[in-house]
């Protein structure tokens, strides 16, 4: 959400973030809105002053005019109550409005419609060679007796998978060395739920725009979110914290839900496209400056870039245009894996900046060194994501047998086993 007083002072600017991010918003009603709110708000004001001061004449006032002057308040009164309710609709309405307008993308991220405008930043490792006939995913995974798809489907419905055996332990081992690195780093790690009110899926930017993506619990009038942000950024919302507080680092793991609609018929063999997810996210809260809000970003980059390099898959990283960056988003880069089997590079993790887009949303302040109330910048990526990074991971370690070579960093994870092999069918 950007202030209201900025958005009337920087009209063009922000005409401009709404055309680069195909954002389907009408500015100028949103300005004859705000007109109106700001004239109604005036119009009570006056009256309200009004009717005090004609309430502190009436115990001065005589017998003869005291009556009169009664009926003068009754009368301010009712004008006042009449148009209350006309103020109130009217700012509801704005507000809907305000929580459409998308942030200002970074001076240097590239212009574009969709993803196919994104930019490659870098490529990292080196492709894996096979001097055999390399199997796709769910082909290792099948070999192996370490996945189930169908029976799961008919119990669960589509896009639906049941991990076994090795593969339980590897999806475990993934996050447990993702989290240990962040813990390391001084990250506090949390255990998020997945159910979310509305409130805290509006905190983040994923309503009112998304909401067709997250399954809803009507009896609870609860979300099943699909990120630990949403619960992170609303922990300390409404809350002013001292500036000595920050930053405040997050780890948060847990069970993520996509409904993936609009998705009908993409990606839907394996592990790629899936309604359920475990995830670990990094979360920042920051002060409100641009230096420090960039190094966190670079920061949060780096830890991805860091893991995947450790886990020794290659990878590219990539930053997202104006059209594919999202409404709240500064700047956003996207770390892509090779996934051998389709002879590309498939996202796995997403790091983005929103300044104080998302701070403005959940009313997260902080106090400076000068006394002033500032809100914070708010920054995330995704540490790991399973199963999605499983895909690039069991491609680019198989062996020719159908096992899977553990990188050295996991194997404490996964109790010194250098090979996993799974029950042959």
């Amino acid at each position: 959400m950007l202030d209201i007083k900025f958005i009337r002072e920087n009209v063009e600017a922000v005409k401009k973030a709404i055309e680069v991010k195909h954002e389907n918003l009408d500015l100028d009603a949103l300005l004859s809105l705000d007109k109106n709110v700001v004239e109604l708000k005036n119009e009570v004001q006056a009256l309200s002053t009004e009717k005090n001061q004609t309430s502190k004449q009436i115990p001065k006032a005589s017998n003869e005019e005291r009556p009169a002057l009664i009926a003068k308040g009754k009368e301010i009164g009712n004008s006042i109550k009449e148009l209350e309710p006309e103020l109130k609709d009217k700012e509801e309405q704005l507000y809907l409005l305000l929580l459409q307008v998308p942030s200002i993308p970074d001076k240097n991220t590239p212009i574009g419609k969709d993803e196919d405008d994104n930019v490659e930043v870098k490529k990292m490792g080196t492709l894996p060679g096979f001097s055999f006939k390399p199997l796709d995913h769910v082909e290792i995974l099948e070999k192996n007796n370490w996945a189930e798809f169908e029976q799961i489907a008919r119990v669960c419905g589509s896009r639906s998978y049941s991990l076994r055996n090795e593969m339980v332990l590897l999806e475990m081992a993934l996050h447990r060395f993702a989290m240990a690195k962040l813990l390391d780093r001084g990250f506090t790690l949390i255990s998020a739920p997945a159910l979310a009110r509305d409130h805290a899926l509006v905190g983040t930017g994923h309503f009112p725009k998304g909401k067709d993506q997250v399954y809803y619990l009507p009896e609870d009038d609860l979300y099943l979110s699909g990120t630990a942000e949403v619960q992170l950024n609303s922990l300390h919302a409404g809350e002013i914290l001292n500036e000595s507080d920050l930053p405040i680092t997050y780890a948060g793991y847990s069970p993520c839900f996509r409904r993936e609609a609009g998705s009908y018929g993409r990606d839907v063999r394996g592990l790629i496209r899936v309604h359920q997810f475990q995830k670990t996210e990094q979360y920042v809260i920051c002060t409100n400056d641009l230096r420090a809000s960039n190094e966190w970003h670079e920061k949060l980059l780096y830890t991805s870039e860091e893991i995947v390099t450790e886990l020794g898959l290659p990878y590219r990283v990539i930053e997202c245009c104006t059209g594919d960056m999202g409404t709240g988003k500064v700047k956003m880069f996207d770390i892509e894996c090779w996934v051998p089997s389709e002879n590309k590079y498939r996202e796995t993790h997403s790091c983005s900046s929103l300044h104080d887009w998302q701070a403005r949303r959940t009313n997260i302040r902080y106090r400076d060194k000068d006394g002033k109330v500032q809100f914070c910048h708010t920054l995330n990526n995704t540490a790991v994501a399973t199963p999605r990074i499983m895909v690039p991971f069991l491609e680019c370690h198989q062996n020719e047998d159908g096992s899977v070579t553990v990188p050295d960093v996991l194997k404490p994870y996964l109790d010194g086993r250098e090979i996993l092999v799974g029950k042959k069918k």
